[in-house]
């Protein structure tokens, strides 16, 4: 991939629309735009300039456009960057790539335009992984989140860290350098104090990812029991609107429903499951058999029960709780308006609900949130990591850490200590793109769309 010629994509997305934007990026940018374009004075930077956009060579009409004109080095890419926005007609906007092609610009390679903005130092690695995050975002909590990430939060919290490793570096290096000079060497327990200093903040940042991923990918919700206990009334209760069947037979459900609702922005994955019992038929067992296969993939499980369980539903409560075991665990008493249930009747205690009042409903959503949130939440306002390229550097700088640890225990020299301090270094160069590879880098914003 070239970074030195001039580039061209449709930077909205696919379809019919009130406004369609192209986007041209790279030294000729402004030369291939004047081509297409019959415009009342010349471009200037930042203006948005109104104007026609003509077919080259004949100057017969297409379109009426709005045209803007961001001077290098001021703009995303910082390239010359022109962004032509017409109305938003895919045969007008293909034929203004058409153009812009055969007046020497090239396509755009997915996430090209970021990437760009990347490598000319506008963004480090984790902006760029968050303008992705931002365009993804299925909640306003999460494009918020993903802002915070593109202004830099988790880059300055990464900064004090790596800058107390690089001076601890220094002191060793001279240390052995300038040993003949009396150069002071740290004595051992100085070392450990300043890596202890290091250790404790990466592993609070390591400990983020757990509501980092929550936050960017979602969690899925299995909500199982057994037939008429009000999983579907549930199921509807939660996303505030009739999805699910609903009716007094129990067995209606026979397949697994699934919607996706935003609980204080999280976007949670809900899953209404079929009734387990011993099957009727062969469609009900095929969905009982799915309803299993829900409450062993889920993040989280609720299991409802009802009143007045004994006997064999007690038991059988009791054995859908010992199934999800090792996965968060909700029990929700439904059908709290009916009839009143004794205390203790089955552990751990169960969130009374009625899904036909919407009694409980509140409380009911606040024990998923904190189940799904911990105790993280306040990690929001410092920057966390988000996905597991992140994750994966962090716990391997803590790795290289603990080895340089044990090493300073052992009294290995400082030339050998100096190697493992390195090796913590460089991960978290890599979180910030400061040492990446280009395998790396193409991984990352190919996966962004084409015009980004």
């Amino acid at each position: 991939m070239l970074f030195d010629d001039t580039i061209v994509a449709i930077a909205t997305p696919p379809g019919r629309g009130g406004i369609g934007v192209v986007r041209i990026a790279g030294s000729e940018a402004v030369n291939i735009a004047r081509q297409m374009l019959r415009l009342p004075r010349g471009l200037a930077a930042n203006l948005a300039v109104f104007g026609e956009l003509i077919e080259p060579g004949t100057g017969e009409r297409i379109d009426e456009v709005v045209v803007t004109y961001f001077a290098a080095p001021h703009s995303y890419t910082t390239d010359d960057i022109v962004e032509i926005s017409a109305h938003g007609s895919p045969v007008v906007l293909r034929r203004l790539v058409e153009v812009a092609l055969g007046s020497g610009a090239r396509l755009a390679e997915p996430g090209e335009f970021t990437m760009r903005a990347f490598l000319h130092g506008r963004l480090d690695l984790t902006q760029a992984e968050a303008v992705r995050d931002l365009i993804d975002s299925q909640t306003l909590y999460q494009a918020k989140i993903a802002a915070q990430q593109l202004d830099g939060a988790l880059s300055k919290r990464l900064k004090p860290i790596k800058q107390e490793l690089v001076q601890l570096i220094a002191r060793l290096e001279a240390g052995v350098d300038f040993a003949e000079d009396d150069v002071s060497v740290m004595p051992a327990p100085a070392i450990l104090a300043a890596m202890e200093k290091m250790q404790a903040p990466l592993q609070k940042l390591a400990h983020s990812f757990a509501f980092g991923r929550v936050v960017r990918e979602g969690v899925t919700l299995a909500i199982v029991g057994r037939p008429n206990v009000g999983k579907s009334s549930l199921f509807n209760r939660l996303i505030e609107r009739d999805r699910a069947i609903v009716t007094a037979s129990p067995g209606t459900t026979r397949d697994l429903v699934t919607e996706t609702t935003a609980m204080d922005g999280i976007p949670v994955r809900l899953v209404d499951t079929a009734g387990i019992r011993e099957a009727k038929d062969d469609a009900e067992r095929m969905g009982i058999e799915k309803s299993y296969e829900a409450l062993a993939d889920a993040d989280v499980v609720l299991i409802v029960t009802e009143p007045g369980r004994s006997g064999p539903a007690r038991l059988f409560d009791q054995e859908l709780l010992d199934r999800a075991k090792g996965r968060p665990t909700l029990l929700v008493m439904n059908k709290c308006d009916l009839a009143a249930s004794s205390p203790n009747e089955i552990a751990p205690p169960g969130i009374r609900t009625s899904a036909l009042s919407g009694e409980g409903i509140p409380e009911l959503r606040q024990s998923i949130l904190q189940m799904v949130r911990g105790d993280d939440a306040a990690e929001q306002e410092l920057g966390f990591l988000t996905n597991a390229r992140q994750h994966s550097l962090v716990a391997a700088s803590l790795k290289s850490l603990e080895t340089a640890r044990q090493a300073v225990a052992d009294n290995i020299p400082h030339e050998m200590l100096l190697l493992d301090l390195y090796a913590a270094l460089r991960p978290l160069d890599a979180i910030t793109g400061e040492t990446t590879t280009d395998d790396i880098l193409n991984v990352i914003f190919g996966s962004f769309c084409i015009g980004k």
